[in-house]
């Protein structure tokens, strides 16, 4: 993968800020003790912890006991969704068929385990979640936990988990949601927001991989077992600055990263006959800017188009929607190229022109 030039799968990981890589360095090779050493490299550990700790409550709006530091997003969620489910006695757990698989693969085993209901907010062909079928959910339900993710990691959906908090502070129900793709991006006022439980990485805005948070709303049960490793002081460094420099870029970069995908989108749609949009992902008002999902009528090539963009120098995720169940829950049907480009701060205008150079190239090859 060294040779890859353009770098288009920002969703799944982003590239680390040389601002936030500097803050690291000295927690790397010389500030290296831990914070239960009873001595000033610990601390050290301990000070500068509790300093990111406040920094990133300080920005989400919420207090210090209430960012709780994680191994990343995955941890961060099934902590939330374990602890709840065995400390708050939930029997009922309504969610999406377009979660990330970490959490409905921790939702099939909570189920086995605990024998769970569990329930899937009704959508339309471009994933758009039923909120009147969500009310009825919770109003025929006792004991319920919410699960619903703020904006999906492959069509870019935005759910509205303001309205969703709303109902869930109604109905007494728990709510949980992944924020991975939009930590960073949007600016979330957690004392406004009604969840108990928000969940993001570090690596998704620039930060180092390994590190995550989950805030845990004052009141909210957690079970203190399931988070017990030492800390990755570093990580928790990196990532406190990572999104303090999100939150400072946040309208800069959100006009940059619009401007690329628009840029994608209009040259795309002139030059593919046949090309559809996946999900809202076109509509920059019910998608996030950095993720745009693509449908692309198959080609004659010998290799699929990812492989393809990839020869090219050209990273890339997707490919046919009998993969990803995202897609197969929105009836996609499968023989067709699917590609999601998700795009950065980091990206350029000619790099978009250069990817859709490209993929057209393809198509006029085979039309000739």
């Amino acid at each position: 993968m060294d040779n890859i030039k353009i770098y288009l799968d920002n969703a799944a990981s982003t590239p680390l800020d040389r601002e936030v890589y500097n803050v690291m360095t000295p927690y790397l090779l010389d500030k290296f003790g831990i914070p239960s050493a009873h001595h000033g490299y610990g601390r050290d550990a301990k000070a500068a912890i509790e300093i990111s700790r406040i920094s990133i409550a300080k920005l989400l709006n919420a207090s210090p006991e209430e960012i709780i530091f994680t191994s990343g997003g995955t941890e961060a969620n099934n902590l939330a969704i374990i602890s709840t489910i065995e400390c708050a006695f939930v029997d009922h757990v309504i969610t999406t068929p377009f979660e990330h698989q970490t959490v409905l693969k921790t939702l099939k085993v909570m189920q086995r385990k605990h024998d769970l209901r569990i329930s899937y907010i009704r959508h339309d062909e471009k994933g758009n979640l039923d909120i009147n079928y969500l009310d009825y959910l919770l109003r025929t339900n006792t004991r319920n936990l919410v699960s619903v993710m703020h904006a999906n990691n492959e069509i870019g959906n935005l759910n509205d988990i303001e309205t969703i908090g709303v109902l869930c502070e109604k109905y007494k129900a728990i709510f949980h949601t992944d924020a991975a793709q939009t930590m960073g991006y949007y600016q979330h006022d957690l004392k406004k927001l009604k969840v108990n439980f928000l969940a993001a990485s570090a690596h998704k805005f620039h930060g180092p991989k390994g590190i995550g948070i989950l805030y845990c709303r004052k009141g909210s049960r957690l079970s203190p077992s399931l988070n017990t490793s030492t800390e990755n002081i570093p990580g928790i460094i990196g990532l406190a600055k990572a999104l303090a420099i999100a939150y400072d870029e946040a309208n800069k970069k959100e006009r940059l990263i619009q401007s690329m995908k628009d840029r994608m989108i209009d040259k795309l749609s002139a030059l593919v006959p046949g090309i559809r949009f996946n999900g809202n992902s076109a509509d920059s008002k019910k998608s996030i800017a950095a993720i745009l999902n693509v449908n692309l009528p198959q080609t004659l090539l010998n290799r699929n188009l990812l492989q393809y963009l990839d020869d090219n120098q050209i990273a890339v995720s997707g490919g046919d929607s009998s993969s990803s169940h995202v897609l197969k829950a929105l009836g996609i049907e499968s023989g067709s190229d699917n590609l999601r480009f998700s795009f950065s701060k980091f990206n350029t205008l000619n790099e978009i022109d250069h990817v859709a150079e490209v993929i057209t190239s393809v198509y006029q090859t085979v039309a000739a």
